[in-house]
């Protein structure tokens, strides 16, 4: 029997470099509505970026990310599966640690260009979204909880890695399947078996696929990106979020349609 599934929208600043991600989850949250006929759950209202240190900038998210916080955890004690825009990397800073609430052994799949396990004292730009795994994964406090185990994490795509997580990952053997492995096949290996919750940060592609904040080259492709979702389909699970697209490729250009990348996540999107 399928599971009820839930969508939403996050709305609200995150630690944004500029006004592009907000809308940008307004068209995939429009989009899916599209699809599945079903309106999204609108968190927050959007505010214009301000480019701030992480500490002003998570401040000033709180109040957003904690209601968003308490709608996965209502969506999780209800059972459903969680289909979310987020905007920017930073709303994991909330989202995680209801993931690991309701479901305390789930394998995260982070589909980014950045592993995003600095804590402050070791981030070289000060960016909130480069913290948004390491809170989650009690290396810093944010306020927001925390729950993941290092083991519970499996990194692909990354290719943008500050000393710091360099060694964190080879410390603590933390899978990272790069653009060039074999995807799938070292991907299944890494669930190896455990329900699956995905944050994919669309910078994991590369560059001139869809908009985004930061582009590094080297990326996934999006038949790259659809041969990992049909190895996470097999698996139970547990919701995505999707962030870092941006609904333009420059401020004030025309809307890019999300419709590429939401047909390389069929595989876990048509289960629904």
């Amino acid at each position: 029997m399928a599971k009820l599934t839930e969508y939403t929208v996050f709305q609200g600043r995150a630690g944004d470099h500029n006004d592009l991600a907000i809308p940008g989850a307004l068209a995939i949250g429009e989009e899916l509505s599209r699809r599945s006929g079903i309106s999204p759950y609108i968190i927050g209202i959007p505010e214009p970026a301000t480019n701030s240190g992480w500490r002003e900038e998570l401040d000033a998210a709180l109040p957003a990310l904690r209601e968003m916080q308490s709608r996965l955890d209502d969506v999780f004690a209800r059972g459903a599966v969680s289909i979310a825009a987020t905007s920017r990397c930073a709303v994991s800073l909330a989202t995680l640690p209801a993931v690991a609430r309701h479901n305390p052994s789930v394998c995260i799949v982070w589909f980014d260009a950045h592993a995003d396990l600095n804590p402050p004292e070791a981030s070289i730009s000060g960016y909130l979204g480069g913290l948004a795994l390491a809170g989650p994964a009690g290396l810093w406090d944010s306020g927001l909880g925390a729950g993941l185990h290092l083991d519970q994490i499996v990194l692909v795509g990354e290719r943008d890695l500050d000393p710091y997580e360099v060694e964190l990952i080879a410390q603590h053997r933390i899978p990272h399947i790069k653009p060039e492995d074999d995807l799938a096949k070292a991907l299944r290996s890494a669930i190896a078996g455990r329900a699956v919750y995905v944050h994919l940060d669309c910078d994991v592609l590369e560059p001139g696929i869809v908009p985004t904040d930061y582009r590094c080259e080297g990326g996934l492709s999006l038949d790259d990106l659809k041969a990992c979702c049909e190895v996470i389909a097999d698996h139970e699970f547990v919701g995505i979020e999707i962030a870092e697209f941006q609904n333009a490729w420059e401020p004030d250009g025309p809307p890019v349609s999300p419709d590429p990348l939401l047909d390389a996540l069929r595989p876990l999107l048509a289960q629904r």
